[in-house]
């Protein structure tokens, strides 16, 4: 599949990247949402990415405290990965702290990357204790010094978005991205402006949990005793449980339809849908634990929904939506 500029930026991406959450060693505020990868294990995830077309990478400072972000940089030289092949992305967490910290702690982020730069750096939340102008301000900053190339910002409203790319606009730098929430049953960027503003102001928008945490790969409609092995954290985040799993099974079932004509997997028409029913101004970064998951995330890309089935989930997703 073709790739796709974010936003007015010059760096482009597959439709498809690899989100980096699962390698945070059970560590951090949220890495304990994901069991520990076992030595070797996120070699062989980034080694299956790269060689099946995936060329982008997401991870995060909070990702383990930094643990993420090590893990990749680890990989990606073990997997004799050739610079100017691919594209990281990684994110500041903001909370409780001041727009002067990017400044500061950038050389962390650089240094768990190392020898890898940085490609686009994020804003991870909205809630730092200065405004956002002056967090863009220190973003744009980075970009003069050339310790990044791209700006994003991630979980802002379309509001707040608006005003980071205006602060950004008078630097001369475009806002690349929003990474935000979207899967078939998260649609909360069509009710809520971001999807308009998006389009309007040439932002990219980056799909996180777009499997809404496995719930789409119909694994908890099969096996709903699979509930229970899933960690606190991740059950509460994706909303997984008896309920959830009863107002999707028309969507999991079409799912499943629409995988068998294409000889492929549910969660690979879900990834599919979310990178084309908007067109080319969303692109999607699921995790993976194992090498086989990171495979599957690349063959999402390699067939065509047609326009029927991309109609008839967008109805069940709509009618599970309505059944909230």
């Amino acid at each position: 599949m073709k790739k796709r500029r974010l936003g007015a930026t010059d760096l482009e991406v597959t439709p498809i990247g690899l989100g980096t959450w699962q390698f945070s060693n059970g560590t951090g505020l949220i890495g304990g949402f994901w069991r520990s990868l076992v030595e070797g294990e996120s070699e062989a995830v980034v080694k299956a990415a790269l060689e099946s077309g995936i060329n982008w990478f997401d991870t995060a400072e909070i990702y383990g405290k930094g643990n993420s972000e090590r893990a990749l940089a680890k990989a990606l030289s073990a997997a004799g990965a050739k610079p100017g092949s691919f594209r990281i992305a990684t994110k500041w967490w903001p909370l409780l702290r001041r727009a002067s910290n990017i400044g500061k702690s950038i050389e962390e982020r650089l240094s768990c990357l190392s020898p890898w730069p940085i490609d686009l750096y994020q804003i991870h939340q909205p809630f730092s204790l200065s405004s956002v102008p002056a967090q863009v301000d220190a973003m744009a900053d980075l970009v003069a010094a050339g310790k990044i190339r791209a700006v994003g910002v991630s979980n802002f409203s379309a509001r707040s978005m608006e005003v980071a790319h205006s602060a950004l606009a008078r630097r001369g730098i475009p806002l690349a991205t929003n990474q935000v929430r979207i899967s078939l049953v998260d649609r909360s960027v069509e009710r809520n402006g971001l999807l308009e503003a998006s389009r309007r102001l040439g932002v990219t928008l980056i799909a996180y949990s777009p499997l809404a945490q496995g719930l789409l790969s119909g694994r908890f409609h099969e096996e709903p005793e699979s509930v229970a092995a899933v960690s606190t954290g991740r059950r509460v985040y994706g909303g997984i449980g008896d309920k959830t799993i009863r107002r999707t099974a028309a969507l999991v079932g079409e799912l499943g339809r629409v995988a068998a004509a294409h000889g492929v997997s549910r969660s690979q028409v879900a990834l599919n849908w979310v990178i084309n029913f908007w067109g080319e101004g969303v692109v999607a970064i699921p995790g993976a634990s194992r090498p086989e998951q990171a495979k599957a995330a690349a063959g999402a890309m390699g067939f065509e929904l047609e326009s029927g089935e991309l109609a008839s989930l967008d109805r069940l997703s709509r009618e599970a939506a309505a059944s909230k």
